[in-house]
């Protein structure tokens, strides 16, 4: 513990030395996050960091460098991406990922399986009989799994299953399946890799409400069961203002049936125009975000959602409202990146 302060009171003296735009490739938020049992991770691909203009070579110093030990591919994993027609399966942007992943020492998460988005024409167009769509679906998660085995640390298996009132999403597989797919897709997984963790991965799960209770509930009977669940995913797509003061109190809540839990898809999301105003609350958001996940023992990470705000999905998504992330389009790092490494700092809290 005292070897541990000490790293923690040097490195902490390092980062306020440096230079604000220096800070992230200096001493990056991973190097904190560790010392205090996490990890930080960001949502990227491979043609962003094998962007060879300029910019593209700062976005590869920031994905590569020490603020993230763990990536998540943000939609190459996907069923679109990796099985776009019936039983014809390309992992070649997954793969291109992994690799770069590997060769500098990054861990993987991911993301995701049995999903409502995101689909190909062909899952979605009802031609299939409920035993026929069962063996797709088990197909493509024993198949998608196999092939990464191993190289997985967390697995988004089961995302957005329930809608605002608790109800389950009316999706395909709710509709062909009621609840039933969640539990097989989850064995599924395990069956293809015993390794990796298995998570259900959701938004909105930030503050106790219909929804969290209804996947409480649901993860609750799903151990009863012996299900293979070990973590619940907080996708916390967070709004400027508005993080929730229960935060830390839904995640314990979580933490409490003896599952892990983590901040998936971190961004809070701003009005537009970015003003210095709206960056100050941004950054006490953002420290609000950590400290909720530092106050539960069994929250074991952080992913922000893609490291800087030129590559967001929010502003298309969302007409209004954008700058969500720690590096802005310039990929200079915002108050926000100084206020979440100022709540992971130790002697904070010592």
């Amino acid at each position: 513990m005292l070897r541990n302060l000490g790293v923690a009171l040097l490195l902490s003296q390092l980062a306020l030395a440096a230079p604000t735009e220096e800070r992230g490739s200096i001493v990056g938020l991973d190097l904190f996050a560790s010392i205090r049992g996490r990890y930080v991770g960001v949502a990227t691909e491979s043609y962003n960091i094998n962007n060879s203009t300029t910019w593209g070579k700062a976005y590869k110093n920031l994905a590569l460098g020490s603020d993230f030990s763990i990536w998540t591919p943000e939609n190459s994993l996907k069923w679109e991406v990796t099985e776009p027609q019936p039983g014809v399966f390309d992992f070649s942007l997954g793969d291109a990922l992994f690799k770069l992943a590997k060769q500098n020492g990054k861990r993987m998460r991911g993301h995701t399986l049995a999903w409502h988005s995101q689909l190909p024409p062909w899952v979605t167009a009802n031609n299939y009989t409920a035993a026929e769509l069962k063996n797709i679906l088990q197909r493509h998660v024993l198949t998608e799994v196999g092939h990464f085995k191993g190289q997985v640390t967390h697995w988004d298996v089961v995302n957005e299953v329930f809608e605002e009132d608790g109800t389950f999403r009316n999706s395909i597989w709710y509709k062909t399946f009621g609840p039933d797919y969640i539990e097989w897709s989850f064995r599924w997984a395990r069956q293809a890799d015993p390794s990796a963790k298995l998570y259900i991965n959701d938004y909105n799960f930030e503050s106790i409400s219909p929804k969290t209770t209804a996947a409480y509930n649901l993860v609750k009977s799903l151990k009863a069961k012996g299900v293979p669940i070990d973590g619940v995913g907080v996708q916390a797509h967070l709004i400027v203002g508005q993080v929730p003061k229960d935060f830390e109190a839904a995640l314990a809540r979580f933490a409490s049936l003896g599952v892990d839990v983590a901040l998936t898809e971190l961004d809070i999301r701003l009005d537009l125009p970015v003003t210095s105003k709206n960056l100050a609350q941004q950054a006490k958001d953002y420290k609000a975000a950590v400290d909720a996940c530092l106050g539960v023992k069994r929250c074991v990470g952080i992913t922000v959602w893609q490291v800087t705000d030129a590559l967001s999905w929010v502003p298309s998504t969302f007409p209004g409202q954008g700058a969500p992330l720690l590096y802005d389009e310039k990929l200079k790092p915002k108050p926000a990146y100084d206020a979440f490494q100022n709540a992971l700092l130790l002697d904070q809290w010592i």
